[in-house]
């Protein structure tokens, strides 16, 4: 596969930003076909391309590929961060909102207009780590007309946040789990934010949510979030 990396103009956070693409093997060659897309995101003090420096998502892939383990996709990978440099710290609450729009206004169109990819709900799937896991299940959870696929590795969740951030979607467990194929959190047992993906999971248990809660060894590491990604990417589509 390629890895290939783009500008584009953010409408919704007025500024001018860059994100990642990796397109699988062939993607060129068959210009008839179209693609699922996975948004994946990076950590705190980390940008767009974490994934592919350290987290090596293109030799994961292609290796899964050529195993036949798992279906050709595309991944998205933006800049995670929604608030402009030097502006007021608006928390992560803050963040993740402003990111949001950037995402869903503006990223998604972008890609869905210059790559052959699909443009439904089956086809998106969404998924992060740390801070960006925490992203994508606030984002992913809280929007699933538009992903059906969630992902969260060692996410930068609190449990104290549970309810603003996940209380409409666990209202309502049949939607969810008429709506998610796939809901998956990992997460290292000495992960200091085990504890919150514990909490969470159990949280989904007693709303009778789907899910997969992946318990590993090892810490807040690129070890276990390329270990995930290679353990979450085959069940995608």
């Amino acid at each position: 596969g390629e890895i290939r990396t783009h500008w584009y103009e953010s409408k919704s956070l007025k500024s001018i930003r860059r994100l990642t693409v990796y397109t699988p093997s062939g993607y060129d060659r068959n210009a008839n076909t179209r693609y699922p897309v996975l948004y994946l995101f990076h950590g705190a003090n980390a940008d767009e391309t974490a994934w592919t420096r350290l987290g090596h998502v293109n030799l994961i892939l292609d290796n899964l590929l050529a195993a036949g383990k798992t279906k050709p996709f595309l991944v998205v990978m933006p800049f995670g961060y929604g608030l402009q440099p030097g502006a007021p710290p608006m928390g992560l609450g803050g963040n993740t909102a402003a990111f949001s729009r950037d995402l869903l206004e503006d990223v998604i169109p972008f890609i869905e207009s210059r790559y052959r990819s699909y443009a439904d709900r089956d086809h998106r799937a969404i998924a992060g780590l740390s801070m960006g896991g925490g992203e994508a299940l606030g984002i992913g959870l809280n929007h699933l007309e538009l992903f059906s696929y969630v992902g969260g590795f060692s996410a930068g969740i609190r449990t104290a946040d549970f309810q603003q951030s996940y209380g409409k979607f666990i209202a309502d467990p049949q939607t969810a789990n008429r709506k998610l194929h796939l809901l998956w959190i990992g997460c290292g047992s000495d992960d200091s934010l085990f504890a919150a993906s514990e909490s969470f999971a159990k949280m989904l248990d007693d709303s009778r949510i789907k899910h997969v809660f992946h318990k590993s060894d090892g810490a807040h590491t690129w070890i276990n979030w390329r270990r995930y990604l290679n353990e979450f990417a085959p069940l995608l589509f």
